[in-house]
């Protein structure tokens, strides 16, 4: 059952998701014109590690949130990632049953808001302490009398903005040291990025990597200048600039919501490549790579 909900809430998540991000459904229908198939490699999603008072006593906001859920249901953690120059720190997650489900990886980062100058971390503290009602806890989504199509929408609910709307410039000062911070700070836990698995795309017209960023770049898609990773490495990764989006923050004068706008996400592409274990056996990557990571997370840098 616990793969079924992953499925139907991953459904959902990119359904939604490709209401925000045009680029996506663009290669949606690039690939499925020429009978190609769309598979996800991974989702990636962003938050603060930061410890916060809730009505359910001290929570934290990081990783740890998502991944009660993660490995409520049935992912396991796979591999860790230190990004010290940015105060980030990552951890991926993989399904064993990945393969006989076409359920993709989980890529959850957080920033370590303790690191940051004092003044930053209080502004991004005070922020996220202002949570209207009680803090939803993934777990308490999972029931068991409910139908999966029941327990995915609830779940859901988990991956938005569980605080007020921040203040037009807090966000601007944080951006300033952060933009990741930024970044968590007007959209929470929703989808940072989806990804196209080149590997599965099963088409002829678009057989790489690079055929496939050639063919977005054809259809009017803004890409990312360079395609980062090495086959010898075991991974290659690309993706679309970030859409630009009107968000919701509050006036400093008058305390009103008002709209400004701001990065979302990019959608990304993979492929995979066979790596050598163990003298004369080769297996596909199926980890990433911490330099990759550090170069797609500046793609919602926001442009000056």
């Amino acid at each position: 059952m616990k793969p079924d909900i992953a499925l139907n809430l991953w459904k959902l998540l990119w359904q939604d998701y490709i209401t925000r991000v045009n680029y996506a459904s663009t290669y949606q229908q690039m690939i499925t014109a020429v009978g190609g198939t769309v598979a996800n490699d991974h989702i990636a999603f962003r938050s603060l590690r930061l410890l916060v008072d809730s009505p359910q006593g001290e929570v934290n906001l990081g990783i740890d949130h998502l991944a009660q859920l993660a490995e409520a249901l049935g992912y396991v953690a796979a591999g860790e990632y230190n990004f010290s120059q940015t105060h980030l720190y990552a951890r991926h997650y993989h399904h064993p049953q990945q393969e006989e489900f076409n359920l993709p990886k989980l890529f959850i980062s957080e920033l370590i808001v303790d690191e940051l100058p004092t003044n930053i971390a209080q502004l991004i503290s005070k922020t996220v302490s202002a949570i209207p009602e009680k803090l939803t806890l993934p777990l308490t989504l999972l029931q068991k009398d409910a139908n999966i199509e029941t327990i995915a929408k609830q779940l859901q609910q988990v991956f938005n903005r569980p605080w007020l709307p921040p203040q037009r410039s807090v966000v601007e000062e944080v951006n300033q040291v952060t933009q990741y911070g930024a970044w968590v700070l007007l959209h929470g836990y929703a989808v940072n990025h989806f990804t196209g698995y080149v590997n599965r795309q099963n088409s002829a017209e678009y057989p790489d990597i690079d055929t496939t960023a050639n063919g977005l770049t054809n259809l009017g898609v803004p890409m990312k200048a360079e395609i980062e990773g090495n086959i010898a490495c075991g991974l290659r990764q690309t993706a679309t600039q970030a859409v630009t989006e009107m968000v919701t923050v509050l006036d400093d004068n008058s305390d009103a919501e008002i709209q400004i706008p701001w990065t979302y996400a990019y959608y990304e592409i993979a492929q995979r490549y066979l790596v050598e274990v163990e003298s004369g056996k080769q297996v596909l990557f199926d980890a990433f790579l911490g330099s990759n990571a550090q170069q797609l997370f500046e793609m919602t840098r926001l442009a000056k």
